[in-house]
């Protein structure tokens, strides 16, 4: 009896020990602390979408991820960074416009948009075409009319040079054939803050930013760049809507991790991901963000960088437009 008791015992220590090599070799992402890479400092809309992801992924997966803001050079500092690791334990931010109009931009750029793989894309979001009150125009024609009149010397804010706010205000200056000044700003806070004081009468800024001055009667929502309507901003047209659909374009951010790793590890960090974004209490913060959250495929983001960038290489060389570090 001792020695069946004692090749039981064997046996059982045997199994138990595969059983435990097992799992530990089929132990999943992540294994470290994660660093997630940003390209812009603290506020604005990337950080803190950038922070609720941080934190959903700390209680989906119960590992350790940490947000690492490192601005410059319109993200280009931060894809640098990034792509230095390859172990699966940073993941970076990227942007549309770090994406698809930097390559154009940046005539020195140290990095490839195909140095990256898509993990998914997280988020987008329409622009809105916003005026002070002051001016006389309550929709697009009437923002027409006043535009083409010499003596509203007609001038745009952007939020930022090089970013589909300063593209598109090009664009509207082209096809409206007017002379427009563009003032640019260093971000959507002192963009609208300006259009608020009256300094500048009009620009592109971003959704979140200008949804609540919509709201209170501060600014003019004219019309938002998305291909429909925003449920943001249901009653406030799309550009298609009012002739202008060759002016379409939302803004997106999207989660990439370098294109030299594993490509089974790419899987299991896109599960996690996947499975994180699928979390109500997720859904909601960025729904305070007013963000839309899309389903498309990585066939189809992919597609949509590859459009994306020759429309904005188009715009960068129309306008002559060159980026420094």
């Amino acid at each position: 009896m001792n020695r069946r008791t004692t090749t039981r015992a064997l046996a059982a220590l045997m199994t138990g020990l595969c059983m435990t090599g097992g799992t530990a070799m089929a132990q999943t992402w992540p294994t470290k602390p994660v660093t997630i890479m940003v390209g812009v400092p603290a506020g604005g809309a990337l950080d803190p979408f950038a922070r609720a992801l941080a934190d959903q992924l700390n209680k989906t997966t119960g590992g350790t991820f940490i947000v690492d803001n490192r601005p410059g050079a319109n993200g280009n500092l931060s894809a640098e960074m990034a792509l230095k690791a390859t172990d699966g334990n940073t993941l970076w931010i990227g942007t549309q416009s770090m994406m698809t109009i930097n390559p154009a931009a940046f005539a020195q750029l140290r990095w490839k948009p195909s140095d990256f793989v898509p993990v998914l894309k997280a988020v987008e979001a329409p622009l809105v075409l916003v005026t002070n009150p002051s001016v006389k125009a309550k929709n697009f024609a009437e923002l027409e009319t006043w535009v083409k009149d010499p003596a509203n010397k007609a001038a745009y804010a952007s939020f930022s040079p090089g970013t589909p706010s300063h593209f598109l205000g090009y664009q509207l200056n082209e096809k409206l054939k007017a002379k427009m000044v563009h003032i640019p700003y260093k971000g959507s806070a002192p963009q609208i803050t300006d259009i608020l004081g009256g300094q500048v009468p009009f620009g592109f800024t971003q959704l979140a930013a200008a949804t609540p001055q919509i709201k209170e009667g501060k600014l003019t929502a004219i019309a938002v760049t998305g291909p429909k309507r925003s449920r943001y901003l249901p009653d406030v047209p799309t550009l298609a809507e009012v002739g202008q659909g060759d002016l379409t374009t939302t803004i997106w951010f999207g989660v990439f991790v370098p294109r030299s790793t594993d490509p089974k590890l790419v899987e299991q960090i896109r599960s996690a991901v996947l499975k994180a974004h699928k979390e109500p209490a997720y859904r909601a913060r960025l729904e305070m963000l007013n963000f839309d959250v899309p389903d498309g495929s990585i066939p189809e983001f992919e597609s949509e960088i590859a459009s994306d960038t020759a429309r904005w290489a188009a715009l960068v060389k129309a306008t002559g437009f060159k980026a420094t570090d």
